[in-house]
C-alpha cells in the first residue's frame, strides 16, 4: 500500500470571533494516497473549507499535525512552504480564479515560470491538450465557458505534475454536463498522474467518484467509508457519458 501524500494527525483548528474562540475543526484524523480520490461532503460550514487550505498548506493546525509526504507543514519556513505550494500542490477553485489579463496558454504556464521549469510553454500546450482545449490557447477567460474555465483550471493545477491535488466545490458553479466532465478529469488525474485528490463538495456525483468519502458535521469526521470498485466504475462510467463536450 503506499503512503499518503497527505495525512491529518488529531487536527484541530480554533478561530478567534470577536475574541471569542471559535473551533471550526475538532480532532480529525484522515489521509490521502497516490492515485486515489477522497470526497469531502458536509453542509456549508462543517469546516471542509478549512481542512482543504490545512491540507495544502495554506493554513496551520491549532492543535495536531499535518504531514505532506511525512513532513509537518508546521516546521517548514515560509521558502520551503512556498516551493511546496508551487512544486507539489495543485489547487482548484469553484470560482476558477483565472487571471483575466493573461491567454489561455498563459495562465496554465504561470505555475511553470513561477517554479522555473524548463519547456513551460509546451508543458503548458501538454496539459491543454490534456483537457481538450487546445484549440482554445489564445483565447482569453472571458472567451470560454464555465466549463472550459475550469477545465483550464486544472491545467493549470495539473501543470507542475503535482502529488496533491486540493479541489474545492470544482463543480459548484457549473451545469450538470460540465459538472460530469470536471468529474471525470479530477478522476483521471489520480489514475493517470497518479496525484492524490482531495475535494470538498455537496455533490452525490462528485462523491460517488471517490475512493473514499469523508463524513463531517460541525468541525468532526461522523464517518469513513470506503467506496466499492464496482460502484467507483459504474459511477466513472456515469460521469464520462454525462461529459458531452460543449462549445
Amino acid at each position: 500500500m503506499n503512503p499518503p501524500r497527505v495525512e491529518l494527525r488529531g487536527v484541530s483548528k480554533t478561530y478567534s470571533n470577536g475574541g471569542q474562540p471559535v473551533e471550526v475543526l475538532h480532532e480529525v484524523s484522515l489521509s490521502a494516497a497516490p492515485g486515489s480520490v477522497t470526497a469531502l461532503v458536509g453542509r456549508s460550514g462543517c469546516g471542509k473549507t478549512t481542512l482543504l487550505n490545512l491540507a495544502g498548506a495554506m493554513d496551520f493546525p491549532t492543535r495536531g499535525e499535518v504531514l505532506i509526504d511525512g513532513r509537518s507543514t508546521s516546521s517548514l519556513n515560509d521558502a520551503e512552504l512556498t516551493a511546496l505550494r508551487r512544486k507539489r500542490i495543485g489547487f482548484v477553485f469553484q470560482s476558477f480564479q483565472l487571471l483575466p489579463t493573461l491567454t489561455v496558454l498563459e495562465n496554465v504556464e504561470l505555475p511553470l515560470l513561477l517554479a522555473r521549469a524548463p519547456k513551460s510553454a509546451a508543458i503548458a500546450l501538454d496539459r491543454l491538450r490534456w483537457v481538450e482545449l487546445e484549440e482554445k490557447a489564445a483565447s482569453f477567460p472571458y472567451q470560454l465557458s464555465g466549463g472550459q474555465m475550469q477545465r483550464v483550471a486544472i491545467a493549470r493545477a495539473l501543470a507542475n505534475s503535482p502529488e496533491l491535488l486540493i479541489a474545492d466545490e470544482p463543480t459548484g458553479n457549473l451545469d450538470n454536463s460540465s459538472g460530469s466532465q470536471i468529474l471525470a478529469l479530477l478522476r483521471q488525474s489520480a489514475d493517470q498522474f497518479g496525484a492524490a485528490v482531495l475535494v470538498a463538495t455537496h455533490s452525490a456525483e462528485a462523491a460517488a467518484i471517490a475512493d473514499v468519502r469523508v463524513q463531517l458535521r460541525d468541525g468532526r469526521v461522523v464517518s469513513i467509508e470506503r467506496t466499492t470498485e464496482s460502484a467507483r466504475d459504474s459511477a466513472i462510467d456515469q460521469a464520462i457519458e454525462r461529459a458531452i463536450e460543449r462549445p
